[in-house]
């Protein structure tokens, strides 16, 4: 009985452990930024994850903004005992991109844990042209 009683105090506990040990899970997810001649690459590290139902993506005013969420369900089964374990987790990321980026230009892939985006850098981005606007009387 004081050892299921110990067993379940270390399982309660685990998660904190995690987190002061620096775990990766605990710090879930990685994200990197570089530029890659003309492209900005932008890398998440997000294993385990359906990058159709659990990845959102949307770009407005040159930010990108990237969601996501896991969840994940483990079981042991044997002889004597029974333990689930659940873990769920969700973020949002904003990064900035290059002005005068075209939001039709970019591109995102998802492959062996890692999502990878690609956003083409305009070379040369034009002002927007000044215009007069006429005043009228009334």
């Amino acid at each position: 009985m004081a050892g299921l009683m110990r067993r379940e105090a270390f399982e309660m506990l685990e998660p904190i452990r995690r987190l002061l040990e620096g775990d990766p899970e605990a710090s879930w997810p990685r994200v990197e930024e570089y530029r890659d001649g003309d492209t900005v690459v932008i890398r998440a590290d997000l294993p385990g994850i359906d990058p159709e139902r659990d990845v959102e993506l949307t770009v407005a005013d040159d930010v990108l903004h990237l969601r996501a969420e896991r969840r994940e369900r483990t079981e042991h089964k044997d002889k004597d005992s029974y333990r689930s374990e659940f873990r769920y987790g969700s973020f949002t990321r904003t990064l900035p991109l290059p002005a005068g980026c075209r939001d039709e230009d970019i591109r995102a892939a998802y492959r062996d844990g890692v999502l990878e985006v690609r956003v083409p850098v305009v070379q040369h981005v034009e002002p927007p042209a000044t215009r007069r606007i006429e005043v009228t009387r009334g």
